[in-house]
C-alpha cells in the first residue's frame, strides 16, 4: 500500500518532472519515490517509498538495512535492500542486483505492517544485521545507526536475543549489544 502523499516516476509524473520539482524545492528524494519537502518523514512513509520494489512479490518483509532505514537510521535508504518471507513461502524476487533475499522464514512477533507493508521489527532488523554475514560491511553500520535511533532498543534486542536458539553470529550479536549497554541478565 503506498502513501497518497508519494510520487512514484512515471505514475502521476515522470521521472524527469519530479527532477525538476526536486530542483525547484518542491519534492525531496524518499526512498524509491518522491515526498513534498514539507512532508515529515514516517517510517509508515518510508516503508510506503520501497513497495516498488516488492510489487508482485507476496508475503515479502523488509529486512536489514532496508527495515533499519524504515526504522529511522540513516538519512537515506540503502542501496541494495533486503527481504525475507513473512509466511514461511519462498520468496521469488527478481533478478537484480539491489535486492537480497534471505531464507529463513520470519516468526510472526518479529513482523510489523507500516501502512500495510511488512518490515521486521527493530529488534530482529538489529539481531540480523549482526548475524548475517559480514559480506556486506555496512550491516554493522546500519545496526550502530539504528541503536543510535533507539537507544532503548538495546535492552529489547538483548530480551529478543536471549529468547532466540543459539545459532550463526549469536555470541556475535550478545557481545556487541554488551557493548553497547546491554545487562547481564537480558543476554
Amino acid at each position: 500500500m503506498r502513501s497518497a502523499f508519494l510520487h512514484i516516476p512515471g505514475d502521476r509524473l515522470s521521472l524527469a518532472e519530479l527532477t525538476a520539482a526536486r530542483l525547484d524545492g518542491d519534492v525531496v528524494g524518499l526512498g524509491e519515490a518522491f515526498a513534498p519537502a514539507d512532508l515529515v518523514e514516517t517510517a509508515v512513509l518510508r516503508a510506503s517509498s520501497l513497495t516498488s520494489l516488492v510489487a508482485g512479490m507476496r508475503d515479502a518483509a523488509f529486512a536489514g538495512m532496508s527495515a533499519a532505514w524504515i526504522h529511522g537510521a540513516g538519512d537515506a535508504a540503502p542501496e541494495t535492500h533486503e527481504l525475507q518471507s513473512a509466511s514461511g513461502r519462498r520468496l521469488r524476487a527478481p533478478a537484480t542486483r539491489r535486492i537480497i533475499v534471505h531464507d529463513p522464514a520470519l516468526d510472526c512477533a518479529d513482523v510489523q505492517h507500516f501502512g500495510g507493508v511488512a518490515v521486521t521489527t527493530p529488534e530482529r532488523t538489529v539481531i540480523d544485521l549482526l548475524r548475517w554475514p559480514a559480506t556486506l560491511p555496512e550491516r554493522h553500520r546500519w545496526a550502530l545507526l539504528l541503536v543510535q535511533a533507539d537507544p532503548a532498543l538495546i535492552e529489547r534486542a538483548a530480551t529478543r536475543l536471549a529468547a532466540m536458539r543459539h545459532g550463526p553470529g549469536y555470541h556475535r550479536i550478545a557481545s556487541f549489544l554488551a557493548a553497547h549497554g546491554a545487562g547481564p541478565s537480558s543476554s
